[in-house]
């Protein structure tokens, strides 16, 4: 008899099936073998105690405060600690409970149904502006060509291509001068027929230059205002492209002047429900989530929202992370821009573990191969 300690990290439908467990089988174990941590925030004492009883009688627990059974306090914070297994069963025993469990039930019953991406897709990043935080890159014309067709062969799924600098305190362009600056690239794009080699994704809140992007063979809408702007709402819906609604506090010009959350994961969370709506009225049909690391963000919050990035999946939307080379990295470890590749690595996979499936890159080649590994990594 050989015993192994396998790793948590194990795809544990995999392995059943490799040791030939049956079907059903399959599907109820692989559901007890995963753990969730719920936190439930300002709970009434009555659903505490319930919730409390209820997850014994199915095997998982919920952890409250001293003084809880004797409703010592009138709301308490809680952890809930059960399989997915034992959530389903939960969800279906609290549709029937007071206090607001109805509702707790209903976002368990989300959260059982969770599906982390098992592939990342690779963003590569152009920037036609001289003033972006990182000079590598920064491209123009026939250079931003050879660029792009470089970063197709390194392995890039999607190419993001913008002409304003988003670092904090970066001077206002108008909407003139992006145009002026992107145009040459665009019609180069349009001219070669790039838009049939690689996913492009249009860097811009600006409704001319999004137009002129769509009309280009562009098919993503990468907002840093989350869809603030109507008429980017309009043109996105009527080219039938997909969004990037992105979270920023603030402006580019604000964002990091003391930036300050009550919650930043229920804070991002509110956002963007508000903005999937708005996007679901103006017909946009693919809509893509990134939290925004960087954009009017302290470290620990942007620490929180990658290291709880599932908390998003339950909003059913594709996740996009990017802290390519961001001064998050010097704050944990100091360092220059051009020194930050190891950091970002870093950053994106524990994004990707935790269920990003598209990562915004400076470094396409890099990212591509950790990500194979990773993935093989976590099919095992």
């Amino acid at each position: 008899m050989k015993i192994k300690k396998l790793s948590h990290e194990t795809d544990v439908r995999t392995y059943l099936k490799k040791i030939n467990v049956d079907a059903g089988g399959v599907n109820i174990l692989s559901k007890k073998a995963k753990l969730h941590l719920i936190s439930i925030e300002d709970m009434h004492v009555g659903a505490a105690n319930i919730l409390k009883q209820d997850a014994l009688s199915v095997g998982a627990d919920l952890a409250v405060p001293r003084g809880t059974v004797i409703a010592k306090e009138l709301r308490v914070d809680t952890l809930l600690i059960a399989s997915t297994r034992q959530l389903e069963k939960l969800a279906k025993k609290e549709l029937a409970q007071p206090f607001g469990l109805k509702e707790l039930a209903k976002k368990l019953k989300s959260i059982t149904q969770i599906q982390k991406p098992k592939r990342a897709k690779v963003m590569g990043v152009i920037n036609a502006n001289d003033d972006s935080f990182y000079s590598g890159s920064r491209f123009h014309g026939k250079d931003a060509m050879a660029m792009i067709e470089q970063m197709i062969a390194d392995g890039a799924d999607i190419i993001d291509i913008g002409a304003v600098s988003s670092r904090p305190n970066a001077p206002v362009v108008s909407a003139e001068e992006e145009l002026e600056r992107i145009r040459p690239i665009l019609a180069l794009i349009k001219k070669e027929k790039l838009f049939e080699q690689v996913v492009l994704s249009i860097d811009s809140f600006e409704p001319v230059i999004v137009k002129e992007a769509l009309d280009a063979g562009f098919c993503i809408v990468n907002d840093i205002t989350g869809l603030q702007n109507d008429e980017v709402c309009s043109l996105t819906a009527q080219y039938g492209a997909s969004a990037v609604i992105m979270h920023m506090q603030g402006t580019p010009q604000t964002m990091q002047n003391n930036p300050a959350y009550c919650d930043v994961l229920e804070d991002v969370y509110s956002f963007f429900e508000e903005r999937i709506a708005k996007a679901e009225r103006f017909g946009i049909k693919d809509i893509i989530l990134d939290v925004g690391i960087g954009f009017g963000k302290r470290l620990e919050d942007n620490l929180m929202l990658i290291k709880h990035l599932e908390h998003f999946l339950t909003l059913e939307k594709e996740l996009l992370v990017g802290a390519s080379r961001k001064s998050m990295i010097d704050a944990i470890f100091p360092s220059q821009t051009e020194q930050r590749l190891a950091g970002t690595l870093a950053l994106h996979l524990k994004a990707f573990q935790n269920g990003a499936s598209i990562l915004r890159v400076h470094d396409v080649y890099e990212h591509a191969q950790a990500l194979r590994i990773e993935e093989r990594l976590m099919a095992l």
